[in-house]
């Protein structure tokens, strides 16, 4: 356990359910930075922003349990075997800010604090212990139920008739960390915002009706939540700038049948974000405190996440990353791995047959189908100067590898993805 104890404050949103905490506390020395990152170099215009790059990442870790409360067990000591695993990466990634895919919510942030206390701020096999004053959490949709029929196999309840799938609420949640401070009276989430109240929505259909985009009814509509977790815009400051964190987890697009709920799910949760950085489209957007729009064209944002969707490979819609890839405000830096490349090289099977180059990839899915896919995404706006970027996938011959394999406890199914991005010194 450390041996400071940090000052902590609880920031409620009423009508959002939503915490914040925030402490202050000096940051730990930064440790080993992933090997071979993809450069970018710039040029004189650098003086128009800060010195030091800032670190986005995101990691589906996978700390998600199988009922509720066992994460806090799992937590409460030093001692669980995974959760030091991703606590390594994270440690020795180091980055200033960081999306955690997969983490259980639990009300009162008492479990994020017991990964921090108990994990990111112990040395984990020699990486430097890592400090997030600041961290973001706040209810999700998983394991919420819908009080509906909405996978239709003629029964109520269950996973698949939640608001997300989950088998409890809260499963699969989301933390944003941040060693910069987080400016809680303006952070946004749109956990309530319904499916079909998005324009054009690819709401699925029956294939064994005439009518068009009817596998759910009027009824059920009605309340059907377009995050099956949530979507959150999370403010930080950076210097005298605030970079918009927009956060989110969209459904995986499979598990479903010939309606293809969760893969149109999956593009419309991709949309938003989309529709959210353009001022003009965004207006039909409501937040949970019932504030309307998106961001300003001034506005500087990353978009971090498992998005659950390749740009080639894969069962999402086609065409679904996209929206954001090929976005005008958005630049993809591309993170890369020769870990991947090399995983999809030995592991043959589906991954023989994709389009995409493998170095891309992201995730370490079953052989068979879909194979190794880039599901990851750190995606700066063009207001940000890219730096750096890269994926947490070591080689097999590099002792790090440890870090990815599956035993004697695997890690994830996903790697930690980074981009280090310069941030304008004017404040907006």
């Amino acid at each position: 356990m450390p041996s400071h104890r940090r000052l902590r404050s609880l920031v409620t949103t009423a009508s959002i359910g939503a915490l914040a905490l925030g402490a202050l506390a000096a940051a730990p020395p930064a440790s080993a930075a992933p090997s071979a990152p993809t450069v970018h170099t710039h040029g004189p215009g650098d003086v128009l922003f800060q010195k030091q790059p800032l670190r986005v990442a995101t990691y589906n870790l996978s700390l998600n349990r199988g009922a509720a409360g066992q994460l806090v067990t799992d937590l409460s000591t030093p001692d669980n075997a995974q959760a030091k695993t991703v606590a390594e990466v994270i440690q020795r990634a180091n980055a200033d800010v960081i999306l955690l895919n997969e983490f259980d919510y639990v009300a009162g942030g008492h479990v994020v604090d017991l990964f921090r206390d108990n994990y990111l701020e112990v040395a984990q096999n020699g990486a430097a212990p890592v400090d997030y004053p600041y961290a973001f959490v706040a209810p999700s949709n998983t394991g919420i139920p819908s009080g509906f029929d909405l996978n239709n196999d003629g029964t109520v309840g269950g996973g698949d008739d939640a608001f997300g799938f989950g088998l409890f609420e809260g499963q699969y949640g989301m933390v944003v960390l941040s060693k910069h401070p987080i400016q809680t009276d303006k952070v946004r989430t749109f956990q309530n915002f319904l499916w079909k109240d998005m324009p054009g929505a690819l709401l699925p259909d029956d294939p064994a009706t005439p009518a068009p985009n009817d596998w759910f009814t009027p009824e059920e509509l009605s309340v059907i939540r377009l995050s099956s977790k949530s979507h959150w815009d999370v403010p930080i400051t950076v210097g005298k700038h605030t970079v918009h964190v927009l956060a989110s987890h969209p459904t995986p697009p499979t598990f479903d049948g010939p309606e293809d709920r969760n893969g149109r799910r999956n593009h419309d949760e991709i949309r938003f974000w989309r529709d959210y950085i353009s001022p003009v489209t965004s207006r039909y957007i409501v937040d949970d405190a019932g504030k309307r729009g998106g961001l300003r064209l001034v506005d500087s944002f990353v978009i971090v996440g498992d998005q659950n969707a390749d740009p080639l490979d894969g069962d999402s819609v086609d065409a679904a990353i996209d929206q954001l890839l090929g976005h005008w405000r958005i630049q993809d830096p591309r993170p890369a791995s020769a870990g991947a490349s090399e995983a999809a090289a030995l592991q043959g099977g589906a991954n023989a047959t994709h389009e995409g180059d493998p170095k891309y990839d992201t995730a370490d899915f079953a052989d068979t189908a879909p194979g190794n896919l880039r599901a990851d995404y750190v995606l700066p706006s063009l207001a940000l100067r890219v730096a750096a970027s890269g994926v947490f996938w070591p080689v097999q011959a590099d002792p790090l590898s440890r870090l990815t394999g599956v035993f004697p406890f695997p890690s994830s199914d996903h790697r930690l993805v980074w981009v280090d991005v310069r941030v304008p010194r004017v404040g907006l």
